[in-house]
């Protein structure tokens, strides 16, 4: 289970205050998979690295009980000068995961061939992310914070990835970030929109989609900005 408390995340952006999180008080149930909605630059991902514990709020707090992911997919973590077995190597260590059978489950499913074995920095966008997703997957954690990770790789590796992703579902929750509602409906059984800095939690997933259309329909309505 997860909580925010007071949440509050705001910044300046081009001499204007920006509000990501306004005062946000929200559970995420433990065991559930809550899809999270919202306009592109409404501040989804700065919610997840909040959760994860990689961006500070600017007050409130964030209540993890049981481990949460880092963000999924996400490879800015990794050492560029080390191999991908090398930084699988170094994650495994930092949570204490059997080391072997880290590798060789990395090395199988982000199909890097040898690649696996030299340094990150001469890997693509896409083979860093497969690397990435990788590395996620192999450790067990409670609740998974997933953005946009299943739209990497060819369709076989897509499907790969969310056959791997369900079956972690069976054991754990995740909160998740996609456009692809067929996705959402597909992996999650909640929903949860963001839109202004305040976030409204959904049992209805099919019900959070509605809303987050509806915001999507006014705001393009909304004149310019000049």
């Amino acid at each position: 289970m997860i909580v925010l408390e007071n949440l509050r995340k705001s910044f300046v952006l081009n001499g204007a205050v920006r509000h990501v999180a306004s005062n946000i008080n929200a559970v995420f149930p433990a065991g559930r998979s809550v899809a999270l909605l919202g306009r592109n630059g409404v501040g989804k991902s700065t919610l997840l690295k909040m959760i994860a514990g990689a961006d500070r709020p600017t007050s409130g707090r964030v209540i993890c009980h049981g481990s949460v992911s880092w963000p999924v997919g996400f490879a800015g973590s990794f050492h560029p000068d080390l191999t991908g077995e090398q930084n699988t190597r170094f994650v495994a260590r930092i949570y204490n995961t059997d080391t072997a059978q880290m590798i060789h489950f990395v090395r199988d499913f982000a199909e890097l061939g040898q690649h696996f074995h030299l340094p990150v920095r001469s890997y693509s966008s896409g083979m860093k992310s497969r690397l990435a997703f990788g590395v996620s997957m192999a450790i067990r954690f409670d609740t998974y914070l997933v953005d946009e990770v299943t739209s990497v790789g060819d369709a076989n590796f897509k499907e790969k990835s969310k056959t791997v992703f369900k079956a972690r579902m069976q054991k754990a929750g995740a909160i998740v970030v996609s456009h692809s509602n067929s996705m959402l409906r597909d992996i999650c059984d909640m929903g949860a929109v963001l839109d202004g800095g305040r976030l409204t939690m959904f049992e209805d997933l099919d019900l959070a989609i509605d809303v987050h259309g509806e915001n999507m329909r006014r705001s393009r309505m909304q004149p310019a900005q000049t």
